[in-house]
């Protein structure tokens, strides 16, 4: 089973993964995919962390999401878009490459038996327009992505204020 949970900055996404997950395992795994940029970026990384107590097991892993075996397990992703960016950074923003190696990705994923995911993304299109070529091509990125998860996914929850709302 694969749950897509989408939504805009702070509309409640991990939360609701992580509630989701909870409900379905005693012990669900937490993928975190942040690669620590800055003191911002650590401060954000140890909220996440607080939010998570020892029901879980948490791993981090920036890229390669395919080398943990996700087999019978619940597993809780959180999140492609900064998963996205670590690609995005190493093939120096290079759209199709980074698209490539992430379905190859997920699509290694997905050959495993008996898992249930449930990924975290950003609807970063709805906002305001990149202001530049780079932040633009991300957006695009971060679209094509989401579609391709979408389909892939048995169900979708865009997240509006903190409100689940099924699409999928």
């Amino acid at each position: 089973m694969i749950y897509l949970i989408t939504g805009g900055e702070r509309s409640g996404k991990s939360g609701y993964g992580q509630d989701l997950a909870l409900s379905l395992s005693e012990n669900p795994m937490y993928v975190a995919t942040a690669r620590n940029w800055d003191g911002d970026f650590q401060k954000r990384i140890d909220r996440h962390q607080k939010d998570r107590d020892e029901h879980w097991v948490n791993i981090e892993k920036e890229k390669h999401l395919s080398e943990i075996d996700f087999s019978g397990k619940v597993a809780l992703i959180d999140c492609v878009t900064l998963w996205l960016t670590n690609f995005f950074v190493d093939t120096k923003n290079d759209v199709e490459a980074c698209l490539e190696l992430a379905k190859k990705e997920i699509e290694l994923i997905l050959e495993q038996k008996d898992i249930t995911l449930i990924i975290i993304t950003n609807e970063i299109g709805m906002g305001v327009h990149a202001a530049t070529h780079v932040g633009r091509k991300f957006t695009e990125l971060q679209g094509w992505m989401n579609q391709y998860l979408a389909k892939k996914a048995d169900k979708v929850v865009l997240m509006v204020s903190g409100i689940p709302v099924p699409i999928k």
